[in-house]
């Protein structure tokens, strides 16, 4: 990674070697590590913030070769990756005692879609705190988008997006109740590790950028200064088509893939996450909400010309829109005092009434078929709510299934939302929750059984 203040490098696009056989060495440590300008005693993959880019293909064998060096249990999520929720796969249930080690494997299918994927640790009671203090890294799968010509001559970043909260001595600072009922926010945000890193463009060039909210509860109403966001990919993979923004909206989990194209006069422009509020509790212990401050998260920096110019394609991938749902299910958000998983009183996050347990199974369907869900969220607070292991389609307001595959969907204060999903593949339990991580510790998940 370049130091601060200098340019970081991008990441050419294009293929790299096709082993069918993707091995990765991964230990989650407690250190000091500097991110931000500042040195932190934080949590990362390998010692550093964020992990390490897995790059992979469909029909690649994958072994990541995992050592937990943390003072706790931990695990790992492949968070968005159509891979089995069984086993050494993307078992979320698995718990890996500090000093321990695991070898997680599993074959990516054949059909898997290309885009951009992460992963973190999904210890529950743990998540938050362990992805606040930077455990996060960037799982790459090459597919269909890549080969277009227009995209994969375009020079590629990847943006990591992530806030943590230290002292002045650079010790975490753990929220208190309240801020996590809310859902911690840190001060000192930082891409790639870095704060405000510069990223270059070449005049009447194209810039690829795949960016991920990797913040346990923050959201990013990105803004380019005086360049429209040419949206290209979301969470589950490519769009059939390019779409132009002034700005897009990143809640927790999420990720997208836009273009931009180096056509204002050569100078810097700042990547800004503009102000968005996300509510509050409300009644339930009088937090209102407000709004967050503008932050400059990156800046583009124009260097040097574009030997040529072209255009992005009218189309991109064919998606397909999911058939008529068998089964349609409703799952109500909420929030009250109650008892914790540990026993002790405080402010507990529901689904249909209920808090997580490990030992109830929630939600049970069948494999191959076809489901609408309803998120209804009657509270005060924004709730980004995402399942594993199958990707879904969102419902418009005409009734019809949105083309681009999400596995994160925003479920606004007092609004609701339908998704439609299709069960396939894999059986075993998988989870589904909200993506501000303290909710997701605090009792807002849920465990699905996905029956043969």
């Amino acid at each position: 990674m370049a130091a601060a203040g200098a340019l970081v490098p991008v990441l050419r696009a294009g293929p790299a070697a096709n082993t069918g056989l993707i091995e990765v060495d991964l230990d989650a440590q407690q250190m000091w590590i500097e991110v931000g300008g500042t040195t932190g005693y934080l949590y990362g993959f390998n010692g550093q913030i964020p992990g390490p880019t897995i790059e992979a293909r469909p029909g690649d064998h994958v072994r990541i070769r995992f050592t937990n060096s943390l003072p706790e249990p931990t695990n790992l999520h492949y968070h968005g990756l159509h891979v089995p929720p069984t086993g050494y796969a993307d078992n979320s249930l698995l718990e890996i005692a500090a000093g321990e080690s695991l070898t997680y494997e599993f074959d990516l299918p054949a059909s898997h879609p290309g885009g951009t994927f992460w992963y973190h640790p999904h210890m529950h009671e743990s998540v938050a705190r362990q992805v606040s203090r930077g455990l996060a890294g960037v799982f790459i799968v090459r597919g269909e988008l890549d080969q277009i010509p227009e995209i994969a001559d375009a020079p590629e970043a990847v943006l990591v997006l992530q806030d943590f909260g230290v002292d002045s001595g650079g010790r975490p600072v753990e929220p208190g109740l309240m801020e996590r009922m809310i859902g911690r926010e840190g001060d000192l945000v930082t891409v790639n590790g870095q704060a405000n890193p510069p990223f270059r463009i070449q005049k009447d060039g194209w810039i690829r950028m795949r960016i991920v909210n990797a913040s346990s509860s923050r959201f990013y109403r990105l803004r380019l200064e005086e360049h429209p966001l040419y949206l290209i990919a979301v969470d589950g993979g490519a769009l059939p088509a390019p779409e132009e923004h002034d700005e897009i909206l990143l809640t927790p989990g999420e990720r997208i893939e836009v273009m931009v194209r180096g056509a204002r006069p050569e100078g810097s422009y700042r990547l800004l996450s503009l102000p968005y509020n996300r509510g509050g509790m409300g009644m339930m212990g009088g937090m209102g909400g407000a709004p967050s401050r503008t932050i400059v998260l990156a800046t583009v920096v124009y260097e040097g010309q574009a030997d040529r110019t072209w255009s992005l394609p009218k189309q991109l991938v064919g998606i397909d829109p999911l058939p008529a749902p068998s089964v349609r299910r409703s799952f109500q958000l909420g929030q009250g005092m109650g008892m914790g998983m540990m026993g002790g009183g405080g402010m507990t996050f529901t689904i249909n009434g209920r808090s997580f347990s490990p030992n109830r199974i929630d939600t049970r369907v069948v494999l191959n078929s076809v489901e609408d869900w309803e998120f209804i969220n009657p509270t005060m607070m924004d709730h980004p709510m995402h399942v594993h292991t199958n990707p879904f389609q969102v419902i418009g307001s005409d009734g019809l299934p949105i083309r681009a595959w999400k596995d994160v969907v925003l479920v606004r204060a007092n609004s609701r939302i339908r998704v439609r999903t299709a069960f396939r593949d894999f059986t075993g339990t998988a989870m589904y929750h909200c993506h501000i991580l303290d909710h997701e510790d605090l009792g807002m998940m849920g465990l699905l059984e996905i029956q043969g």
